[in-house]
């Protein structure tokens, strides 16, 4: 290959830049009224994008085109208004931006020596975040994928926590021989949650607490788990935003019982836990301060681009206890400084906190509060309208950002059926995407609203898609 002149490769990559940000623009442009659902199959995709590896290489300009053509094609417009599928926001444009710049900078934000700028970025967004929760100020935070790998974090320092008191050391000796952990959660745990225990070697949860019927944790049961456990280290695990409902668990009764036995609590709030930031909310998690832990994501509601999350620890020493690595051609930070690998899993990573400082920047404190409140609202209007179609039932208390929906008939067999039904058939229209669930024995369509573009516009248009679909749908 012959040499290339810097003013050359400049001129090519501003090229190349510039073509990858024309496609970029193209396919937002489409998002607010493109079909939800893509238009590719697997066989479309992997006739185009597989193949054997070239013995040659393709041209710059032509492998961006395929990728862009055929990715826009196949693209779930998740980012869009009107996906309501699992709790996926959008990407506030400062963040889109933001993240953008993060993948031009390339910094490795595993220490402060490789990336100074990014380091202050975290450390100050982690601060807001604690003064947005109302959490200590004094705990750790570290920036991580998402729930799965925050609960993981999470529950590697509850881990440490526990068996020190216990007198082991986890980290040294490892769980041959260590005094067994406790581990109490919710028939409405998150699968993340059972993940992470998995993953840190704690395997199944000692027990599963009965909830009521919008999915809480039942307070009075809790009590009688911890008693049935007996001593030893224990780690209970709430939830902050049913994944079903969006109900909160009673988080300051579970605190006054982990508190009396010398448990840790941890906290899901992969999105419930916004609901601290906003006064009109902030009832739902009351006491929510008191636990030793928290997960949260910042890709669902504060509509930061993927992978965003946060790991949060009132016990600082105990997160990095679980999480520092060190080395001695690794340059630790002073006490000046934040180290990303203190505080997470991974020893290098992205500067996946950039994007989270920018879109609190530009929102402030009363965005925030704006950001959250709004698909709140609308999820009030979701159910208000659904609720007016015949044979249409809303299960849950729409108390926060998720709409559960069954589509009734006189056999519940047939109801299953006509749910699922309705469900299949507007995920292939396309004017909407949301998904299905099974809920206390029973299908449902679940309806989660967290993207910062969906307006009262966007709602009202899927719920007439809903009621042409629960038309054509009798079983």
């Amino acid at each position: 290959m012959p040499a290339i002149s810097p003013a050359d490769r400049l001129s090519s990559l501003k090229a190349l830049l510039s073509r990858a940000e024309a496609h970029a623009l193209k396919f937002l442009d489409t998002l607010p009224d493109r079909p939800v659902v893509g238009r590719r199959t697997v066989h479309d995709l992997r006739t185009s994008l597989g193949g054997a590896l070239p013995e040659a290489g393709h041209g710059t300009i032509e492998v961006l085109d395929l990728m862009a053509r055929e990715g826009q094609a196949a693209a779930m417009a998740s980012a869009g208004p009107r996906f309501f599928g699992f709790v996926i926001g959008g990407s506030f444009p400062i963040a889109l931006a933001a993240d953008w710049l993060t993948s031009a900078w390339d910094q490795n934000a595993g220490l402060y020596v490789t990336a100074p700028a990014v380091s202050v970025m975290e450390e100050t967004a982690a601060r807001w975040l604690l003064e947005l929760f109302g959490l200590p100020p004094t705990s750790g935070v570290g920036f991580v994928t998402g729930g799965q790998m925050a609960n993981f974090t999470c529950l590697a320092a509850a881990r440490h926590a526990v068996l020190r008191r216990a007198g082991w050391d986890v980290e040294s000796k490892g769980l041959t021989g260590a005094p067994r952990v406790h581990v109490i959660v919710s028939e409405e745990v998150h699968v993340t949650v059972l993940a992470a225990l998995r993953l840190l070697g704690l395997g199944e949860p000692s027990l599963r607490v009965p909830t009521d019927a919008q999915g809480r944790i039942r307070a009075t049961e809790l009590t009688a788990a911890i008693a049935a456990c007996g001593d030893g280290p224990m780690i209970i695990s709430a939830q902050a935003g049913n994944v079903n409902t969006g109900a909160f668990d009673p988080i300051g009764e579970i605190a006054d019982g982990a508190s009396a036995r010398g448990a840790w609590l941890h906290v899901d709030g992969a999105f419930g836990l916004w609901a601290a930031a906003v006064p009109s909310l902030r009832a739902q998690a009351a006491g929510i301060e008191r636990a030793d832990s928290w997960s949260v994501d910042a890709h669902k509601w504060l509509n930061v681009p993927y992978d965003c999350g946060m790991a949060i620890c009132a016990d600082a020493a105990a997160h990095r206890a679980a999480m520092t690595s060190q080395a001695a051609y690794l340059l630790p930070a002073d006490g000046e400084q934040r180290d990303g690998l203190d505080w997470s899993p991974e020893f290098s990573r992205r500067a996946r906190g950039v994007p989270a400082y920018a879109a609190l920047r530009v929102l402030g404190r009363q965005g925030v509060v704006d950001l959250i409140e709004r698909p709140c609202g609308l999820a009030r209007r979701f159910a208000e309208k659904l609720a007016k179609i015949p044979r249409v039932k809303v299960l849950n208390e729409v108390t926060l950002n998720q709409v559960l929906v069954r589509f009734e008939a006189d056999d519940p067999a047939v109801a299953d059926a006509r749910t699922r039904s309705v469900i299949l058939r507007l995920q292939e229209e396309g004017t909407c995407w949301l998904s299905g669930t099974t809920w206390h024995g029973m299908a449902a369509m679940r309806i989660s609203v967290s993207n910062w573009s969906t307006t009262e516009r966007d709602v009202d248009r899927t719920v007439d898609a809903i009621a042409r679909m629960a038309g054509t749908a009798e079983i």
